[in-house]
């Protein structure tokens, strides 16, 4: 009884609670986007500033607001969208695991994890892998194994071992992350931050030859083109000298292609494009369809060995959902060729807003595949004002570092999408010419 009447005023309490909130919201504003960020505002902490369009509903590149505006996604969920919004073959994925089974710690087997684990690690061409759930997370992890392979294979003395990062790197939001960052928003009034990390120039052989000489260095983790930074693209031939740098100092090559992996970059790993092999992969954003959360961290033997019951885990991780899910993602990536299609509509993208866009409002044009940023002139207009005119001429985008804006479309974009992308993005920038 107590149960049944506690229900009932929990229900009670939950409709007046909608009720009150619905008339409140249409009170003060008038269509149904501005009512939901008015709520979201007014609910929720304020980590974001979000451009003012309330997604709804999308289908490949193409999302609609709440009110049925339609818009260009140009941003792809931070370039985790990359089979697109809703494609039909992950859909019929989740709607058969849904009715199967959907979680199973890895307290007992379930039948999806072995065969996605033989999957990827042959997909990839590494002997284990250890399933985790958010990019962070997988971070993570290859930092714990880099840590014990240092003090179990190195010899590096108990609690000395140092993970060297470039500058401008970002890789999460946890307290190891920002620990490792040089950017203030990130770090600021979070510390005390957490030892065992170093910082070196990014794109410099010369200083990273310097401190991997340092015995106490186990692994050198970097983004291959730097994501949040920018999309920072290195040098040619930098990718090269890193892993000859690692392999002559006995230090792990670990590769963060949370955002470059899966055919963004137009190659299956960033590290391809220079013909590079990491010690460490870490994969996420995409893998499980950007349907749920899902990464993981990929190396051979000689490193996982040391990865023992009870050393590392996640509830989630390695989930059948997922799993499932992260099968059939990396299936539709060579089954419909996005990475051909990542490679030609990057070079199409990157070669027409060159010849359409001032250089002196727009300096830099860079970025590989789908992994792209333009640069807008401070005396012309902020990124963030940029990334609202190009919403208002139907196009979402989002500013990175500095003056960056993030051009990160799903990879099953068809030509004549980025063609109506290049001209809205050409519009916006041109509507602040001065």
């Amino acid at each position: 009884m107590w149960g049944k009447r506690a229900a009932r005023q929990i229900g009670g309490m939950m409709q007046s609670v909608r009720h009150t909130g619905t008339k409140k919201a249409s009170k003060s504003v008038g269509t149904k986007s501005e009512a939901l960020m008015e709520m979201e505002k007014k609910f929720a902490a304020r980590i974001y500033d979000p451009i003012p369009v309330v997604i709804a509903e999308g289908k490949g590149c193409i999302v609609k607001d709440a009110d049925g505006a339609r818009y260009l996604d140009f941003l792809g969920g931070y370039a985790s969208v990359n089979t697109g919004h809703c494609h039909p073959k992950i859909v019929a994925t989740v709607q058969n695991q849904v009715m199967k089974l959907h979680q199973v710690s890895r307290a007992f087997y379930n039948s999806e994890f072995p065969v996605f684990a033989e999957y990827i690690t042959r997909y990839f061409n590494y002997d284990r892998v250890i399933p985790m759930n958010t990019g962070v997370e997988g971070g993570d992890t290859a930092i714990k194994m880099a840590r014990k392979w240092g003090y179990l294979s190195k010899g590096i003395p108990e609690n000395q071992a140092v993970v060297v990062f470039p500058i401008g790197n970002f890789w999460g939001r946890s307290t190891s992350a920002i620990s490792t960052s040089n950017n203030p928003t990130s770090f600021e009034h979070y510390g005390p931050y957490m030892p065992g990390f170093g910082l070196v120039p990014y794109d410099n052989v010369c200083a990273l030859e310097e401190v991997l000489q340092n015995k106490n260095v186990c692994a050198y983790m970097m983004e291959p083109i730097q994501g949040e930074g920018g999309v920072i693209v290195p040098s040619e031939g930098y990718l090269k000298e890193v892993r000859r740098l690692c392999s002559k100092y006995n230090v792990l090559f670990i590769a963060d292609e949370v955002q470059t992996g899966l055919g963004r970059t137009g190659a299956l790993l960033a590290c391809d494009h220079e013909c590079v092999r990491p010690d460490i992969l870490i994969l996420g954003k995409g893998l499980a369809g950007a349907v749920t959360p899902m990464s993981a961290v990929l190396a051979n033997e000689e490193i996982m060995c040391y990865m023992t019951p009870g050393s590392h885990g996640s509830t989630y991780g390695g989930n059948p959902f997922a799993c499932a899910l992260a099968r059939k993602t990396l299936e539709v990536i060579l089954e419909e060729c996005l990475i051909e299609n990542a490679r030609k509509m990057g070079e199409k993208l990157r070669a027409e807003l060159k010849c359409k866009l001032p250089k002196v409002m727009v300096p830099a044009i860079r970025g590989k595949g789908l992994m792209n940023a333009i640069e807008i002139h401070p005396d012309f207009a902020s990124s963030h004002d940029l990334c609202v005119r190009m919403k208002e001429c139907g196009l979402l985008a989002k500013s990175a570092t500095g003056q960056s804006i993030r051009l990160t479309p799903p990879l099953v974009i068809t030509e004549a999408e980025m063609e109506e992308g290049i001209e809205i993005i050409t519009k916006a920038v041109h509507s602040f010419a001065k």
